[in-house]
């Protein structure tokens, strides 16, 4: 989706997904507290960058949208964090390597599956040895659903995808389920969802 479409979605007094953080985000809270430092791709309006920061990360969120970052350093200053930002084509992203002790993607599921496996690649190069990766996104029984996501099918994850793309990292959780979600304006309702929680080797 193109840049302008975001800050269009964005570009609104209220927070379209809501300034609370991804429940199974917020669920990690605990696997956090080793590491020091984050990155939250395509962060959108910044609520999971924020939370992150909030647990003493230090956090780099990036995002194509201009206006979903504005909004989000607006969110950091409101909760008394401090977090980064920086505006972001993420499929020229350079993904430095074995930089970030903890990546986080949450529902960044607009890429097709050329983009999404290039992004997976970059998530796994850019984790530190002993880092962890969060992901969360939405099954194709989600489209039963309607609650929010994309309407491509080949956009949405399933558990063997997961397990293909990040075999290489230790995957401590992956599962799939349904669930009542409440974040903002466009994620309501039942959904299929995916997680995944994996470390990076040492």
């Amino acid at each position: 989706m193109a840049t302008n479409s975001w800050d269009e979605r964005y570009d609104r007094p209220d927070y379209l997904f809501g300034e609370a953080p991804n429940a199974f985000l917020a669920a990690q809270a605990e696997r956090l507290k080793p590491y020091k430092n984050a990155l939250s791709i395509a962060d959108g309006e910044g609520r999971n960058g924020v939370f992150l920061a909030g647990q003493g990360l230090d956090v780099l969120s990036i995002d194509a949208s201009p206006v979903g970052l504005q909004k989000a350093r607006q969110l950091a200053e409101r909760r008394g964090v401090h977090l980064r930002t920086e505006l972001v084509d993420i499929a020229a992203y350079d993904w430095p390597e074995g930089h970030f002790d903890v990546v986080v993607g949450i529902f960044f599921q607009f890429a097709g599956p050329a983009l999404r496996d290039s992004i997976f690649t970059g998530m796994a190069r850019t984790l530190a040895p002993g880092g962890l990766l969060l992901i969360e996104g939405y099954t194709p029984k989600q489209l039963d659903y309607g609650t929010g996501g994309p309407s491509a099918v080949e956009n949405l994850y399933t558990e063997a995808l997961l397990a293909e793309k990040f075999a290489a990292l230790d995957i401590l959780e992956l599962r799939s389920y349904e669930a009542e979600i409440n974040e903002g304006t466009h994620h309501q309702g039942l959904s299929a969802l995916i997680d995944l929680v994996a470390c990076k080797p040492a």
